[in-house]
């Protein structure tokens, strides 16, 4: 199933003509786009209904904590038993919480009522972005284009979250309030069955008992463990900025800018993912994403003193600059650190704590607007990153890659060793 590659440098349009690449891109674009509307819909529908930025910020929250405990759980479901199995129940019950939701919100049900609806809608999102990313590793195997594909799947992620939080937006405020959440329930319901049904791609489960021999948790991985804290400060800038810029643009009149300043920020995100893929990096993957997290952490402190439009677009966009060399680094050093068989679930880990860091800053960001000064919510990514940087730096050590051949002596499955910087 892999694809022969000979390049010294692999760039995209050679990733994009990988045999078989395009089954699954296309309708795994589609199917992880709602993940990029899900927390702005619920933010704009719930402060709508309640008139509370705080209220908006925990229901979303309780979802985001609910996809981030879950998120785990199903990559080791789609590990064991295979990504159908795992995702047509799955974008089944999303569709029908995220309804429930949308309805239990329109009624003005009371928060509990809410916080219960939000649990089966984020426990059940569907974990798109791993899978794909885990169906790159079965068909590229030990080509140098994997350095690519987690550039050029970043770059899918940013891409979302430029039309994402615009969709929702426009959504929101031209249409109904409730118009975001209900075109992301059907997008998942569609996408996540085409999706779902492109078999030829679907990393292959083994039978009985080698699956569990060769099982290991991504979590006994200590560098994964220091993953999760980074992305964790990484979902930190997403909450609070969705948040702090939708109370921005709402203290200026001009709810709209919400999606455009958003958008911004994503932008800058993508562009910097597609230029880090075009790279042939000569430094360790270790480095740079100490580096680019240095970066991340000193431009989103100074989030909370801007009081313009532009000064905030353009942070916004050094911001999002920033984020997708870390992302990108953090995802291959998954490639390295990892079994093949634990990695679905690695990746959930890293979308789980990425979600997790969102819906506590959502919530932080929230309460800070609803009683301090506006703009308060920016000091969420701050304090967030410069947290996960501090961690980062000291355990730091625990990122460096170790030679395939301990992990044959294991009896974990194996690859032969890849440049990829």
């Amino acid at each position: 199933m892999a694809s022969t590659v000979t390049s010294s440098r692999p760039g995209y349009g050679q990733l994009l003509r990988t045999r078989g690449a395009w089954t699954f891109l296309l309708p795994g674009f589609a199917a992880r786009q709602p993940f990029a509307m899900l927390t702005l819909s619920l933010v704009l529908l719930v402060q709508h209904t309640t008139g509370s930025y705080g209220a908006a910020g925990a229901v979303a929250a309780v979802t985001g904590v609910a996809m981030a405990l879950f998120a785990p759980y199903s990559g080791r479901l789609a590990d064991r038993y295979g990504q159908r199995a795992v995702l047509v129940p799955g974008v089944l019950v999303h569709t029908l919480a995220g309804l429930s939701l949308t309805a239990l919100a329109l009624a003005h049900a009371p928060l509990w009522a809410l916080f219960a609806a939000a649990v089966p809608t984020g426990a059940s999102v569907p974990q798109i972005g791993p899978m794909v990313r885990a169906r790159w590793g079965v068909t590229l195997q030990d080509s140098p284009l994997m350095t690519t594909a987690a550039a050029f799947e970043s770059v899918t992620d940013e891409l979302t979250f430029v039309f994402g939080p615009l969709l929702a937006t426009a959504l929101c405020t031209a249409v109904h309030p409730a118009a975001g959440l209900l075109t992301e329930a059907s997008l998942t319901l569609l996408g996540g069955l085409l999706f779902a049904a492109q078999k030829s791609t679907q990393p292959s489960v083994a039978p009985g008992e080698h699956t569990r021999v060769e099982h290991t948790p991504a979590l006994r991985v200590p560098g994964v463990r220091v993953l999760i804290v980074t992305f964790l400060g990484i979902g930190s800038v997403f909450g609070g900025m969705q948040v702090s810029l939708a109370a921005f643009s709402e203290s200026i009149g001009e709810p709209g800018l919400n999606g455009v300043l958003y958008g911004v920020f994503a932008a800058g995100n993508m562009l910097s993912g597609l230029v880090c893929g075009a790279i042939a990096w000569k430094v360790a993957p270790r480095r740079r994403l100490v580096v680019a997290y240095g970066a991340l952490a000193l431009t989103a402190s100074g989030l909370w003193a801007a009081h313009s439009v532009l000064v905030l677009a353009g942070l916004g966009l050094l911001v999002g600059m920033c984020i997708a060399p870390a992302l990108i680094t953090g995802y291959t050093l998954v490639e390295n650190l990892v079994p093949a068989g634990g990695r679905t679930e690695a990746f959930t880990w890293l979308t789980g704590a990425v979600a997790l860091g969102q819906a506590a800053a959502v919530t932080l960001a929230g309460q800070l607007e609803d009683r301090f000064w506006g703009g308060a919510g920016f000091l969420v990514p701050m304090g967030g990153t410069l947290l996960a940087l501090a961690t980062l730096v000291a355990l730091r050590s625990h990122l460096t890659t170790r030679p395939r051949g301990r992990t044959v002596a294991r009896g974990i499955g194996h690859r032969v060793p890849v440049a990829v910087d």
